[in-house]
């Protein structure tokens, strides 16, 4: 709990969302392409669950 207050009084906390949406802005659409492809040797595996 106290991080949590340290976090939000010393900004670090915003910040940290602020980078983060940044990254999802500019490299979202690389990062769901990338997800897709490392999902798909599990979905072709036999008996894999859907």
């Amino acid at each position: 709990m106290q991080r949590l207050s340290i976090e939000d009084t010393t900004g670090a906390r915003a910040a940290g969302m602020a980078a983060a949406q940044r990254l999802i802005d500019e490299h979202g659409t690389f990062l769901d392409d990338l997800e897709q492809q490392l999902d798909v040797p599990y979905q072709q595996q036999p008996g894999a669950a859907a």
